[in-house]
């Protein structure tokens, strides 16, 4: 069994040691069951250090000119090689524990992938309550949060990936055709919750409560179509770190 982890970065100097020595870290859960591992990061156009940060914690990097998350989990997939695909955000620092019980998903033969609950790495009363609506949203949909997939390569490859029309939200849209994908096959997604996943709080201090709600209204006005235009996601594109 190998499994391939793949991490998309878009300027991300500051976090990626931190998020790729958890990773490595974390991979000994893998290893540990005498599988082989190998780590991808997706350059996705930086203009810092992140290409030779990645290469310096011993990860094969991969350059993607076009900023968007979708394809750059897409270009990192498609050099890996494992029989699974982990993604993790460059901003997110999984445990051992957790790549334990995805490998458990992954050797039960009822799962075609899934994801797992997040948690904040620092308290903020009002970005707790959304995160916690999420992961029951998560639970009760089987949603994947972005930050964390996991998924059998083959199937990843079926469904096309993801969708590299949305700069954000292309998490639920791959969680929805892989899902389908799962139930022709007798198989399901599952949402992990022992051992959530610690991710980085920093939009909080990098963006105003103003910035969120100018999101929202433009996702309500255009009916969703703003997930398609780079310059309305500008919380995830425009470089702020």
């Amino acid at each position: 069994m190998k499994v391939s982890i793949v991490v998309p970065a878009f300027n991300e100097e500051k976090l990626l040691p931190v998020s790729l020595r958890s990773i490595n870290a974390a991979a000994e859960a893998f290893r540990a069951r005498g599988w082989h591992t190998e780590l991808i990061v997706c350059d996705n156009n930086s203009t810092d250090r992140t290409a030779e940060v990645a290469r310096a914690e011993g990860a094969q990097v991969v350059f993607e000119p076009v900023n968007q998350i979708a394809r750059a989990r897409n270009s990192g997939a498609a050099v890996a090689t494992g029989d699974w695909l982990v993604f993790v955000d460059a901003d997110s620092f999984p445990s051992r524990e957790l790549f334990a019980d995805a490998a458990e998903a992954m050797t039960s033969g009822k799962f075609f992938g899934g994801g797992v609950t997040v948690r904040l790495d620092e308290f903020f009363l009002g970005m707790s309550f959304f995160t916690w609506l999420w992961n029951c949203t998560s639970r009760l949909k089987t949603w994947c949060a972005g930050s964390f997939i996991f998924c059998d390569a083959k199937a990843f490859r079926e469904i096309g990936g993801f969708s590299a029309e949305l700069f954000v939200s292309e998490e639920l849209d791959f969680s929805n055709r892989l899902k389908a994908l799962a139930k022709s096959r007798g198989k399901r997604l599952v949402i992990l919750t022992r051992h959530p996943l610690v991710t980085s709080a920093r939009k909080m201090h990098l963006y105003s409560h103003l910035d969120y709600v100018k999101l929202l209204l433009k996702l309500c006005f255009t009916r969703g179509k703003a997930v398609t235009e780079r310059e309305a996601c500008h919380i995830w594109y425009d470089g702020r770190r």
